[in-house]
């Protein structure tokens, strides 16, 4: 008997576990990979880069995920609002919850709801063409910009803020976007780190890409970077901190647009009146391993504060959810107290490591799903549930038809291989499909 489960989420950790559960299984396997937006492959598609092509080009090994025997994608479906949590069960033997970590952590400071302090997500899903997020959503019209944070995440959006727009010209951003970049009055960028150089959480690679900018002059500052302590720690900790060290060298070039990465500064205040006019920062230090503060203030003018200090999961309506560790609770990825319900990704671990992370942490959910499920315990067809709901999934052809009229587009404008379509109406129009009333979704 066919074992039939239901994935929530196609991003890397959803497909993976697709991919995983066909290779781990001695009998069939029919999976259906659900997702909320019309469009698969989540955070490779809107949460990498877009001049990150090498690391976009997993979409490739994800594609072929999606297309393998016994695997459909349903696009447009959302739990809770289309599907209960409860009536997936009810139409699958087993289900994996696989939605990653959404939303941004809060810096918890005076002044972070003004106008103008925004998560660094919110900014990266709009340079990426997320369709929650309209091409309209930023005006880049502050001369100077701070984003809080050291990771990946934040050297990304640095870079994409100091860059011109002809860079990114033969990327995937939407036209939209890249119009709104090209008129960006953007000169100056604060990255701002609350520790050490040492404790940075970016890659060597993505910080030598920093420093190859021929867009902006990029410096630090010799004491923040000087004294940092990098014995015993690893190659790539120590290769970071010899490069924070050489720019601290560099002489300013006069190029259009200025980066400073800075270390040892905690925000304590986001200042404005009626929007974001600058951020006060206090020094820092490490005491007990614990950063304090040392009672000194600097305060630096930014008219746009993006946060990239962490990310967070949401819970899921109708799925167990711990809100210390804002996971959902599980034992191998199966969740703890909930018959036939699994996780996968971030939302069982955190949002650690990187997009590769996601493969080992899948197999290990396939397994411990394969080895307890049941085949024949589905009652219902999920089919015949959305049919009488008005709602018709988007399928992987008509993905394909989204794909292929994103590259009729690039080849319009004389861009690339792809130019993003922004919003769910230009996406379902490029298949054929017009977006529908939500009215009458179950509670």
């Amino acid at each position: 008997m066919t074992l039939r489960v239901a994935i929530v989420g196609s991003g890397p950790a959803g497909i993976y576990t697709a991919e995983a559960l066909s290779k781990q299984s001695g009998e069939p396997v029919e999976i259906d990979v659900l997702e909320r937006l019309p469009t698969p492959y989540g955070l490779v598609r809107y949460g990498v880069a877009p001049d990150h092509t090498s690391i976009k080009s997993v979409a490739g090994y994800l594609r072929r995920v999606l297309e393998s025997p016994g695997t459909r994608f349903l696009g447009g479906v959302e739990l809770g609002s289309d599907v209960s949590a409860d009536e997936l069960l009810a139409c699958y033997d087993a289900v994996v919850y696989c939605t990653g970590a959404m939303v941004d952590r809060h810096l918890g400071i005076p002044g972070e709801d003004l106008p103008g302090s925004v998560a660094a997500t919110d900014f990266v899903n709009w340079y990426c063409g997320h369709p929650d997020v309209p091409a309209d959503a930023f005006t880049l019209d502050a001369e100077e910009v701070a984003v809080i944070g050291v990771g990946n995440v934040a050297v990304d959006v640095v870079r994409v803020l100091a860059k011109t727009a002809d860079e990114l010209r033969g990327t995937d951003v939407p036209e939209e976007v890249l119009d709104r970049l090209a008129a960006s009055r953007v000169r100056r960028i604060h990255m701002i780190g609350r520790r050490g150089p040492e404790h940075a959480k970016f890659t060597l690679k993505e910080l030598r890409e920093l420093g190859e900018l021929t867009n902006a002059d990029v410096r630090t500052l010799p004491h923040e970077v000087e004294g940092a302590d990098v014995e015993g720690l690893s190659r790539q900790i120590r290769g970071n901190v010899e490069v924070l060290r050489s720019w601290s060298a560099r002489v300013p070039q006069g190029r259009p647009r200025a980066l400073d990465v800075r270390f040892w500064l905690r925000p304590v205040e986001i200042l404005g009146a009626t929007r974001v006019e600058g951020i006060r920062l206090e020094r820092t230090r490490l005491v007990d391993g614990r950063v304090t503060g040392t009672g000194e203030f600097e305060t630096v003018p930014a008219g746009m504060v993006l946060r990239s200090v962490g990310y967070r999961s949401v819970p899921l309506p109708g799925v167990p959810f711990d809100t210390g560790t804002m996971t959902v609770p599980n034992v191998a990825g199966k969740v703890t107290g909930a018959e036939r319900q699994y996780v996968a990704g971030w939302l069982k671990r955190g949002p650690t490591g990187v997009i590769g992370t996601n493969k080992s942490d899948a197999a290990e959910t396939a397994r411990t799903l394969l080895a307890e499920a049941v085949p024949g315990t589905a009652a219902t067809k999920l089919d015949d549930l959305l049919s009488a709901r008005g709602v018709t999934p988007v399928t992987y052809d008509d993905w394909l038809a989204i794909e292929a009229a994103e590259a009729d587009l690039a080849r319009a404008l004389g861009r690339g291989e792809r130019v993003k379509l922004v919003g769910r109406p230009a996406l379902l129009a490029a298949c054929g499909r017009a977006p529908r009333d939500t009215a009458g979704a179950p509670s």
